[in-house]
């Protein structure tokens, strides 16, 4: 495995690796700002730039308070969906591929729904969508690891012929279903309650302090983003607890994306396979030599990220109780471009899933602050491409800038530690999503 996990990118040394006995404390604690820098952070600061621009723009206009919980309910909700897809599309991405075909997916599944669901019923429709979703997914896996096809060319050829499968479906009409069963599923609402909110900051920030206590120890690891990442949302729950509390009242796809995002998360940072999926798309040869099932990791996002987007259809379906032959068109590049603001790599190996849930969120501040504003959906277009543009940028100069090496570090660890952490310095920064850096 030494071979592979090398290649990880965003984990520092562990207990017992090579020169963590030798580090200082406040060694051990720098490495957690890292995560605070450009390359790593930019989707963060991208996002409070726009917010505190449009709240200006608001404000200067004497239109309603952009951060008022309506408007920011209204953006979580209609950035859900998408969201959630990104979440999958990071982890193919993660593997080294991509997949286009992830919107015509979910129109067909949708589509599928409810034409079937007055019929057949609520489950069984449900099923048949799921099913739908996941054979799309195996098909896209099985032509692009097994039989060799470039993805691009499987998943550009499965969005058209699904999209045409579409259009057969519904002759070319729009299907409305008499059921509300999946209205209901969008119309559902969960709240928790603010102490709840408030007692889950504290037990975080209560883990905070005894993964800074343990610093101490002589083999602890060094902190990592994950730790600012960890006390961020710790404070952003007992602020929302005390200041918003009506926040806490989401329905369904909200509470969706925040689990599936949570889950993904802990699944690609603790649990093996998630290492073994950034060794693969890092280095698949490498991962193979290791006694890494490549195949496995290569074939599953597409599989998992099928039933997503089936999903996501059922969701679709039930927001609207209604699917015309172009709905969700250009989602896919939506998910994408997300995906890229969160610094995702479009050669594998590098991405974090919050960051693409942070991309999406991006996405539809522009579009909800635009609608705001009252400004032209062309100006919307260009302004995206723009932000886009110059994500992609600061990642791409980031990515190259040569590693500077503290001074303190060379005198606050020894040889084989101060190494150990170059090395792992060069391995957290993220590959360009527009090249191979």
């Amino acid at each position: 495995m030494t071979v592979a996990t090398s290649k990880l990118g965003s984990k520092p040394p562990r207990s017992g690796a090579p020169g963590a006995a030798l580090m200082t404390p406040l060694a051990r604690i720098r490495p957690a700002f890292a995560g605070l820098r450009p390359q790593r952070a930019g989707v963060v600061y991208a996002l409070v730039l726009l917010v505190l621009v449009l709240v200006i723009a608001t404000t200067a206009k004497h239109l309603p308070t952009y951060l008022s919980t309506v408007n920011v309910s209204n953006i979580l909700s209609q950035s859900a969906p998408d969201a959630i897809l990104a979440v999958f599309m990071t982890v193919v991405l993660i593997s080294g591929n991509f997949d286009l075909s992830v919107a015509s997916v979910a129109a067909l599944a949708a589509a599928l729904a409810l034409k079937t669901i007055d019929s057949i019923g609520t489950a069984p429709a449900v099923v048949l969508a799921l099913a739908v979703g996941v054979a799309v997914g195996v098909i896209n896996a099985v032509l692009v690891q097994k039989i060799g096809v470039n993805a691009f060319i499987v998943t550009l050829g499965s969005m058209t012929a699904v999209r045409g499968i579409v259009l057969i479906a519904l002759n070319g009409e729009s299907v409305t279903a008499h059921s509300r069963a999946l209205v209901a599923l969008d119309n559902t609402a969960f709240k928790v309650p603010p102490m709840l909110a408030v007692l889950a900051g504290v037990l975080l920030l209560v883990l905070a302090g005894i993964r800074l206590r343990r610093l101490n120890e002589k083999n602890a690891p060094p902190l990592d983003g994950f730790f600012l990442s960890l006390i961020a949302c710790a404070v952003l729950l007992v602020v929302i607890a005390v200041i918003a509390p009506a926040l806490l009242t989401q329905p369904l796809p909200v509470w969706l994306m925040i689990w599936v995002t949570v889950g993904v998360a802990a699944a690609l940072r603790f649990l093996v396979p998630g290492r073994n999926l950034y060794a693969v798309g890092s280095n698949a040869e490498a991962a193979r030599l290791s006694g890494i099932n490549v195949d496995l990791y290569k074939m599953a996002p597409f599989v998992l990220t099928g039933l997503a987007s089936a999903g996501v259809g059922l969701l679709y379906a039930g927001r609207f109780n209604s699917v015309d032959p172009n709905g969700l068109t250009g989602t896919e590049l939506t998910v994408i471009a997300a995906a890229i603001l969160g610094g995702t790599s479009l050669f594998g190996g590098a991405g974090h899933v919050a960051k693409s849930v942070l991309g999406t969120v991006v996405l539809f501040t522009l579009s909800n602050g635009f609608n705001m504003l009252n400004l032209g959906s062309n100006y919307q277009y260009v302004v995206q491409g723009a932000v886009l543009i110059a994500a992609s940028a600061v990642y791409t100069i980031a990515a190259k800038a040569p590693a500077r090496r503290p001074q303190a570090d060379r005198s606050d660890v020894g040889g084989a530690a101060s190494s150990d952490m170059t090395a792992t310095d060069r391995a957290e920064t993220p590959r360009s999503p527009l090249s191979g850096a």
